[in-house]
């Protein structure tokens, strides 16, 4: 995987899971937007209808990568940003 520039996480209130996964990205030194699926309905729609997810976190890396639930093993695969 590559390229961490545009990584999202969907994430709900109250959510160990997504909580874990944002943790393990902190630690990888990963940039990503969260975006909160219980106050963005259009991000519901798209994460459950055209992803097929029905539980959080979702991580989207890009249009052919992306999974959900706390995945430790995908977020290590991630490459981190080079630093300047």
């Amino acid at each position: 995987m590559n390229e961490t520039a545009g990584i999202v996480v969907y994430t709900k209130p109250n959510c160990q899971p997504c909580r874990m996964t944002k943790i393990a990205l902190d630690n990888q030194g990963i940039t990503y937007r969260v975006i909160d699926l219980t106050e963005t309905p259009a991000a519901l729609a798209y994460v459950q209808e055209d992803l097929g997810y029905s539980s959080a976190p979702i991580v989207v890396i890009d249009d052919h990568n992306h999974w959900a639930g706390f995945r430790p093993d995908l977020i290590a695969k991630i490459d981190r940003p080079a630093i300047a």
